[in-house]
């Protein structure tokens, strides 16, 4: 006969890494590989290893056995690029803020595909972080899973939602869109060309343009899509091809100052005067924004801000600290310059 103790034990313990091997078919060896070093191993196992995580829920334990419920002092920061200062101002605050917490950050640079995000937060949480920060708010459901499994608490960045994972700091895409649109409009603005970064919160952003500028049925709108992380020379690229089309345009909205730039530089070589011309807008107020010539009429949120107020509220919940505000607003502000 069973001992309800032992199958009451066998029902709440832990999945081990066993566990994933057995569900997954693969040695043990294997999966451990393609949990520490993904890079290394064929796509198709990799995935398969997941699936069998997500089964059994198993968050694996990277520590020494016995430091299992102390603290590791580790906060896993997942940004989705950081070679200009969109999100390196954020994550610069957020390690010095959590520094002088005792903390210590690890990074991690996933790109804009919430497939990347997903194995490597798997990958993150076998370190057993104390807390985990992600950006945005669409992640895939098997990645919702893993986290709610880990039980720490997770901080979202850079975009807003009343029904964050957990704990959230950032700012309306969409409020941002419709604030462009209006700006234009009462410019008396008819044409329009939209230039957009393919990831999801430069989309809601520019949708809440065109949802502004489509109040008035005359306006004309032409869009370019190119892939992110968004450059100037697809700002180039872009502007050339819409010139191509033999359109002529009074205002080029863009989703960052980066393609901003390489859009006035492509005016430049194309005989236009910006914002004699055409005016240019971008978002973000990158550190070169107001130093350009002409200077970038742009969209700036603190980012700043956002990396301290979001290591204070992560670190306050890992303590045990109240936590005020589940969600904050930080809001943003229309930076006019030269260019438009």
């Amino acid at each position: 006969m069973s001992n309800p103790q032992n199958s009451n034990k066998n029902q709440t313990r832990t999945a081990t890494l066993e566990d994933v091997a057995r569900a997954s078919g693969l040695s043990s060896m294997t999966v451990s590989r393609a949990l520490n070093n993904p890079k290394v191993v064929r796509p198709s196992t990799v995935a398969r290893v997941m699936d069998a995580v997500n089964t059994t829920g198993y968050s694996g334990n990277m520590l020494a056995g016995g430091l299992a419920s102390k603290r590791s002092k580790l906060i896993a920061v997942v940004v989705p690029q950081i070679n200009n200062n969109m999100f390196a101002d954020s994550v610069e605050a957020m390690s010095d803020e959590l520094a002088q917490r005792g903390y210590h950050m690890l990074l991690c640079i996933v790109g804009y595909t919430l497939e990347s995000e997903a194995e490597i937060v798997a990958t993150l949480l076998s370190r057993r972080p104390d807390g985990i920060v992600l950006t945005g708010i669409h992640h895939k459901p098997e990645l919702k899973r893993l986290l709610l499994n880990a039980n720490i608490p997770v901080m979202e960045i850079w975009d807003l939602t009343p029904t964050p994972l957990d704990m959230l700091i950032g700012f309306s895409h969409e409020k941002i869109g419709n604030a462009i649109g209006h700006y234009f409009l009462e410019k008396g603005f008819r044409r329009f060309a939209l230039i957009c970064a393919s990831d999801p919160r430069a989309q809601v952003r520019k949708n809440g343009v065109i949802d502004i500028l489509r109040t008035r049925p005359d306006n004309q709108i032409s869009e370019v899509i190119v892939p992110a992380p968004a450059n100037m020379a697809m700002g180039r690229q872009s502007l050339r091809q819409l010139l191509a089309s033999g359109q002529h345009f009074e205002a080029v909205i863009c989703t960052s100052d980066t393609l901003a730039q390489g859009v006035i530089m492509e005016a430049e070589a194309q005989g236009l005067q910006v914002p004699g011309d055409v005016s240019v807008m971008g978002f973000a107020d990158l550190n070169f924004a107001a130093y350009n010539r002409p200077a970038i009429t742009t969209v700036s949120v603190d980012k700043v801000k956002i990396g301290q107020q979001a290591a204070t509220m992560l670190a306050d919940k890992i303590e045990g600290r109240e936590i005020s505000q589940q969600v904050v607003d930080i809001g943003f502000s229309l930076v006019v310059r030269e260019s438009a």
